[in-house]
């Protein structure tokens, strides 16, 4: 038996009262997931903010009313009222939480990356089949209507066999971050995983199993010594014979856009753009449609929805959506995107 299937049978208890839930991180997408948490999402409530900046997580706490705030994660997992956590802390910290969080029997809401090596994602995937507990990772395109869609005419043969697949995301522009404080490979392990990720999703069943990356630094070209990128175009090969392109920028300057095209043997699917409505202008310059700027606008029910889906694996006792299978899988798309830049080749995905 697999750990994914070890998982699935050691399904948790189905519960009845509210998901007492509290977030370890009141960052950016810490807060906008509290903030679901408290206000979109039936079922669910905010007991408690964790973040080592004490201001951060008060002030978090106060907008959303969390009765209990503490710079200390173990203030949480120890807590006998919190039923899960939803770990948004830095990336690289996310293995660690995951594993003490399932050791004191919380289920799991992680952002992406789950981990930034396969020996740590097996040892969170493990960490969960031990305890029995629902892990979930945040890949949330899934759960946008476009995408979602997109599957259900994949899986209702409409497309028929798939041939050739596209994701792309593209950040909103002008890029203004300092590139000293982005993590090397951000753009494969945190950017591009989610259209990795996409791509499985869109091909079901298939096994990704060629990877080839280039990727430069076009925006920032006097930070590419120091090892930031913030341009690349991915080709994966699947083991049913599809062939997947993914790209991405740091900086669209027309606002955040996310996108994925699957073009097969029936037929065709597309599914994202970036306009935050679907209003367009006519004038006597042409024609004008209002974008996005921020994810957590253009994908804002993807969010409540995989947060909704959750909470409802949590009250049912079913095994989690969005598994951490999937993010092994993923990452190990994006791990093979980083050797094949620093080596130039293709390179052939374990099995």
């Amino acid at each position: 038996m697999s750990l994914t299937d070890a998982a699935t049978a050691r399904s948790t208890t189905p519960t009845s009262h509210p998901v007492r839930i509290a977030t370890i991180g009141a960052g950016r997408i810490g807060s906008h997931h509290a903030e679901v948490v408290a206000r979109h999402v039936p079922g669910a409530t905010l007991v408690a903010v964790s973040d080592p900046v004490e201001e951060s997580a008060q002030r978090l706490a106060a907008a959303l009313g969390a009765p209990f705030v503490t710079t200390t994660v173990d203030d949480v997992l120890t807590a006998d009222d919190v039923d899960a956590v939803l770990i948004t802390a830095p990336a690289r910290s996310h293995t660690d939480l995951v594993v003490a969080a399932a050791a004191a029997g919380k289920h799991v809401f992680v952002e992406k990356p789950m981990a930034v090596t396969l020996e740590d994602a097996d040892r969170a995937i493990a960490a969960a089949a031990d305890a029995g507990i629902v892990l979930q990772v945040g890949f949330n395109r899934r759960f946008a209507p476009g995408f979602a869609a997109a599957r259900a005419a994949i899986d209702a043969q409409k497309v028929g066999t798939p041939q050739l697949l596209r994701s792309l995301t593209r950040d909103p522009g002008p890029y203004t971050a300092d590139p000293a404080r982005v993590p090397q490979w951000t753009i494969f392990l945190e950017t591009l995983i989610h259209d990795f990720d996409t791509l499985c999703f869109l091909n079901p069943g298939a096994r990704p199993v060629r990877v080839h990356a280039i990727a430069d630094a076009l925006i920032r070209p006097d930070a590419k010594k120091a090892g930031h990128l913030d341009t690349a175009v991915v080709t994966v090969q699947f083991d049913n014979g599809a062939i997947a392109t993914a790209d991405a920028s740091f900086s669209a300057l027309y606002g955040y856009d996310v996108r994925a095209e699957v073009f097969g043997s029936g037929g065709m699917v597309t599914a994202g753009n970036g306009r935050s409505t679907d209003m367009t202008y006519y004038g006597p310059d042409g024609l004008h449609a209002d974008t996005a700027r921020r994810d957590t606008d253009l994908l804002h029910s993807a969010y409540v929805g995989e947060l909704t889906a959750f909470f409802d694996a949590v009250r049912g006792g079913t095994p989690a959506v969005v598994t951490g299978q999937d993010a092994r899988t993923a990452l190990s798309i994006a791990l093979a995107c980083i050797r094949s830049v620093e080596t130039g080749s293709a390179v052939d995905l374990d099995r």
